[in-house]
C-alpha cells in the first residue's frame, strides 16, 4: 500500500464510526456518509465514509482524488448496486460512475422506491 492508501485507511477507520454514531452522526448527516458496495472482482463487501448531495432519490457521491483511488471504478459502465445510509437506514440504489472533462469523478445514486 501507498502512503496515501495507509492513510486514508486510517482516516476512514476514525471517520465511519462518527458517521453512524447515533450520538455525533447527526452532526454530519447532512454532507457525510457511508456507502456499502461488493467488490466487482473480489466478491467483497466493503463500507466507506463519503462525501454526498441528495436530491430527492438521487445522491451524487464525490470522489476526493478519484487517480489515487480503485474503489469507485466498481460503478464505471452500466454501475453497479450499493446501499447508502441515510437517515440511519440504509438504502438500496444503483450507482454509475462518471468522470468530467477536468478529471473529477462523481457517482451518481438512484435510490430505490421506499417500500
Amino acid at each position: 500500500m501507498s502512503l496515501f492508501q495507509n492513510v486514508a485507511a486510517a482516516v476512514n477507520t476514525v471517520v465511519r464510526p462518527l458517521v453512524t454514531s447515533p450520538r455525533w452522526g447527526s452532526l454530519v448527516s447532512g454532507w457525510m456518509t457511508v456507502v456499502t458496495y461488493t467488490g466487482r472482482r473480489s466478491g467483497r463487501r466493503f463500507t466507506l465514509p463519503v462525501g454526498y448531495r441528495r436530491h430527492g432519490d438521487e445522491v451524487t457521491i464525490g470522489v476526493e482524488f478519484p487517480d489515487r483511488k480503485s474503489w469507485w471504478r466498481n460503478f464505471t459502465g452500466t454501475g453497479a448496486p450499493l446501499a447508502v445510509r441515510l437517515d440511519g437506514v440504509d438504502r438500496p440504489g444503483h450507482g454509475v460512475a462518471r468522470r468530467t472533462g477536468d478529471g473529477r469523478v462523481t457517482i451518481d445514486v438512484h435510490l430505490d422506491p421506499v417500500a
